[in-house]
Formats: structure tokens, C-alpha cells, sequence
């Protein structure tokens, strides 16, 4: 395949324009403006935008609730038609946004369309939520009364999403919310605003087409930290749903409980797996490669942590190592790598202090290196790192958002779900086994303590069908499928007495 990054006609910043004027995304949402976007692909500079203030936030936020006033009238069904026409629109603009979104954020092109492919399912999933927003009929000990639960819309739904999946994330608050009966106003991570403006605009055509919904019903704020902020601090945005670090997060959730606003917070993932010795390694193999390399270890699922059993440890982390040693890496437009590049320098030099932190513990270092002959000196590529630890200490305690899986030995498998289980984060989690007792081990109140548990398969790759989130400092959140609809809504217990009489509840006695 000819390799563009090399052709002196090639610029991925036209390239950049021509899926934006594709999309239909205004030039002046990215033009003349003080935040400077980069492509981690090339390292390239790819747009200018303008950015909004505190004033500007207050002033898109008093928009939604607004609109919140004449949505939340409008019959949940309806409100999942306008969801069903996003999902069409998305389908027509997917090969467009799915580049956009390599370009940005790096990916390849399969992740790419994956991300996209995501937001369509939400949007799927929701239409046919639209019409099952169930409450409860409730036994009650009063004769002649009935007793159930109803659901409202929330109110304004503040969404602050990070670069990794810059429209998928978006898309799984967006599409409940709005099927929810609540307006979405958005900021999306500064290093990746140009895929938020696309996914607003294609919002924009399924409005259009809608025909009535009120204006202000979705938001993008363009922005640093003080645009995240000023939406945070808004009473009247009544949740927010934040994804990023744990440090984010303990400064996002406090500030707006002190409010007794509501929050959804996504946030770190130090993952692990588990290959007992019944394991098919085959398979443990592919799914370990993917789960640790995949989008160059930059997911909150990534597994960055690996158990394995004494028995089976010379027959697959050598074959690891080989395939850490030989794995494609390479710009994402232009070939066909597995592994892309890192987000951006601080991401490198993360990586490398992580990997200096584990070989002064001890651990030996397979891989690591900057791989420079990929991309120009602006854009950081690395050949992902497998490191044997003796034990689980220092740097294999903290997320490093990095290609890096930490490997080391067990032999007791109680021991091992302790150490499992003895990190801050609980996200995701895997273990390969063919032993029923095993596996049933792992998933019950005394395994793993994450919000994703899994059997032969990595820790990444999760489906909009079930909620995604996890426990412990990744913020205890849940977004995407099940019941996390109920996230976004009121609920209400009602009590209707049809007697003539007026009994109380308990047998409490009041006659007057």
C-alpha cells in the first residue's frame, strides 16, 4: 500500500477539511480559534477552534433547561424517533466519522468504525427503550390502595468525555438521555473537539428532520478545564457524566454532590486477567494481545495487568513476548499496523517512567522503545511494552495509560483473586479457564470485585447491551445498556387510594 505519510502531495490536514466539509461541520467551528488540535498520527496541526468562556457556558446551559421544559412533555416514544434518526444519519456518515475519529484520536481504521458502529447500536438500543421505561406495581398493606413507581426526565445532562473513544461515549449518554426526556450539552476532551462538532452536526440533520424539537436540545462547549468546570459547578445541569481519571474525578464528584447534583463517573481501569492451568492458551493468547495492545493500551478496559499459573507460565509468556516483538506498528490511514501511535508526548513520557519505576522493582523490560521511523518527530509511537514483575508493587499498582501488561506468577488461586482484587481501580477483568468451579469462582461475591467480569475473553471489547462501568475509584458508574437509562431519570413512588376509608400505614391510628 502506498504510504502517504510520504507523499509530498498528501496533507492530513486537507484530509482532515474534506471529511469535515463531508459531514457538513461549519469551517467556523474550526477555523481562526485559539485551541490548536493535532493529529497523533503525524503530530500535525489539523484545526484552530474557538473556545467558549464561563459566560458562554451559563448561557448554553440556561438553553437546555429551556428545552427540558417542552422535551420532557413530549411522549417517550417520540423522543425515540429522533434517536432513530440519528442512528440513520450515523449510518450514512460511518466511513466519514470513522476516519475522522482515526485521525484525531489515532485509531485504526477497524477501531474507527467500531467507535462508530457503537453509537449506532445506542441508538438501536434506545429507540426500543423509548417505548419500555417501566416502573413497578407495589403490593401495598392498605386495602383499597394502589401503590407504584413512576419515571421522569432529570433535567440537563452535563456529558464531559475523554479522548480515547471521543464520540462513542458521547453517543451512550446522548442517546439515553434524550429517549430520557433530558437535553445533552457536551464537552468534549480538548484533544479531540473535531469529532464532537461532526457527531452535533449529524445530530443536527436527524433534528431537521424531526421537524419539532426545541432549541438548545444538544450542545457542544468548546474548551479547556474551565469549560468542564463552569458545567460542573451549574445547579441547574442536574448530571453529569464524566469519563477520565481517577484524579478527575475526585474533583468532579465531590463538587457536584456539595450541590446534591447526580453524577456518572467513568474513570480509571488498572485491569487485569488470569491464565490458570486449565486454560486454552491459544485463545488466552489472541485475547491478551488484543485486550493489552488494542488502541495502544489508550482504553479504560485495556488490560494492564496478567496472572499467570506456574504450570502454564513458560508455555505462553514466551509466545507473548514474540508477539510483543513482532506486532505491526504503523500510521492508522495508511497501513494496515495493529498498533497506532500514543495520544501525544506526556503520554510517552509516562510510558517510559513507568517502565524505568518497574525495572528499578525488579522487572525485566520486553520492548518499550519510541519506534521513529513510522511518523515525523511530532508523533509518538512505541513498541508496546511486557514486563515480568516478581511481585505486584510499585508501578504495577497504578494505571499508566500506556501499552504496558505487567506478567507475573501465581500458584494458589485464592491468593491470586486477592491480588486480583488489591488495586485501587475495578473496572474490568478476564480469567481463562476451563474449570467450571473455577470460572463460577471468579464471577461470585468473593471473585473479582469489578464492574465487568469476564470468561475467555480479554477485559475490552464490552457491548452496549450491558451497563459499562465499574467499581471502587472507576467512580462506580454505569452507562450504555440494562437498567443505567435509570441514571438519567426521577423516580417517583405514588400511593392512589380508591376506598372510602383512610387507613394508615403500620397501623398507625390518627382519628381526629
Amino acid at each position: 500500500m502506498k504510504d502517504e505519510l510520504h507523499d509530498m502531495t498528501y496533507s492530513i490536514a486537507r484530509d482532515t477539511q474534506e471529511v469535515l466539509d463531508r459531514l457538513g461541520v461549519d469551517p467556523a467551528l474550526y477555523t481562526g480559534g485559539t485551541l490548536k488540535s493535532f493529529s497523533p498520527v503525524t503530530g500535525e496541526q489539523t484545526a484552530a477552534l474557538p473556545e467558549h468562556d464561563a459566560a458562554a457556558v451559563a448561557a448554553a446551559v440556561g438553553r437546555a433547561a429551556e428545552a427540558f421544559r417542552a422535551w420532557r412533555e413530549v411522549p417517550a416514544p417520540r423522543r425515540g424517533e429522533l434517536v432513530r434518526l440519528l442512528g440513520e444519519e450515523l449510518r450514512a456518515a460511518k466511513t466519514d466519522l470513522g476516519r475522522l475519529v482515526s485521525i484525531e484520536a489515532g485509531k485504526s481504521p477497524s477501531e474507527g468504525l467500531g467507535e462508530v458502529q457503537e453509537m449506532i447500536d445506542i441508538c438501536d438500543f434506545a429507540v426500543g427503550l423509548s417505548r419500555q421505561l417501566y416502573g413497578l406495581t407495589i403490593a401495598t398493606e392498605r386495602p383499597g390502595h394502589r401503590m407504584m413507581e413512576t419515571w421522569h426526565p432529570l433535567g440537563v445532562v452535563g456529558v464531559i468525555s475523554a479522548f480515547n473513544f471521543p464520540v462513542a461515549v458521547w453517543s451512550w449518554n446522548t442517546a439515553l438521555a434524550l429517549v430520557c426526556g433530558d437535553p445533552v450539552v457536551w464537552k468534549p476532551s480538548e484533544k479531540t473537539p473535531l469529532t464532537a462538532l461532526a457527531s452535533q452536526a449529524i445530530l443536527n440533520r436527524a433534528l431537521a428532520r424531526f421537524g419539532d424539537a426545541p432549541e438548545g436540545l444538544s450542545q457542544v462547549l468548546i474548551g479547556g478545564r474551565e469549560v468542564g468546570e463552569a458545567l460542573v459547578d451549574d445547579p441547574r445541569v442536574a448530571l453529569v457524566s464524566a469519563t477520565g481519571s481517577t484524579r478527575m474525578g475526585r474533583q468532579v464528584g465531590p463538587k457536584v454532590a456539595a450541590r446534591f447534583g447526580r453524577s456518572i463517573l467513568e474513570l480509571g481501569g488498572n485491569n487485569a486477567g488470569i491464565v490458570t492451568p486449565s486454560a486454552d492458551l491459544d485463545m488466552a493468547l489472541r485475547a491478551i494481545a488484543f485486550g493489552a495492545m488494542g488502541t495502544a493500551g489508550q482504553r479504560c478496559t485495556t488490560m494492564r495487568r496478567l496472572f499467570v499459573h506456574d504450570s502454564v507460565y513458560d508455555q505462553i509468556v514466551p509466545r507473548l513476548i514474540k508477539a510483543y516483538a513482532s506486532v505491526s506498528i504503523g500510521n492508522p490511514l495508511t497501513t494496515q499496523a495493529l498498533v497506532g501511535p500514543l495520544v501525544d508526548r506526556a503520554a510517552f513520557d509516562a510510558m517510559q517512567a513507568a517502565l524505568e519505576a518497574a525495572k528499578a522493582a525488579g522487572g525485566t523490560v520486553h520492548g518499550g522503545e519510541r519506534v521513529t521511523d513510522v511518523a515525523p518527530d511530532a508523533a509518538f509511537y512505541a513498541r508496546p511494552a511486557l514486563v515480568e514483575m516478581p511481585d505486584q508493587t510499585g508501578p504495577v499498582l497504578e494505571e499508566t495509560f500506556a501499552p504496558i501488561l505487567y506478567v507475573m506468577r501465581y500458584s494458589d488461586f485464592a491468593q491470586v483473586i486477592e491480588q486480583h482484587n488489591a488495586v485501587g481501580a475495578g473496572l474490568s477483568s478476564s480469567i481463562f479457564t476451563l474449570d467450571l468451579r473455577e470460572a463460577e469462582a471468579f464471577l461470585s461475591a468473593s471473585g473479582s470485585d469489578c464492574g465487568i467480569a469476564n470468561v475467555n475473553i480479554g477485559t475490552s471489547g464490552a457491548e452496549i447491551g450491558g451497563a459499562f462501568g465499574g467499581e471502587k475509584e472507576t467512580g462506580g458508574g454505569r452507562e450504555s445498556g440494562s437498567d443505567a437509562w435509570k441514571g438519567y431519570m426521577r423516580r417517583a413512588t405514588n400511593t392512589i387510594n380508591y376506598s372510602r376509608a383512610l387507613p394508615l400505614a403500620q397501623g398507625v391510628v390518627f382519628d381526629i
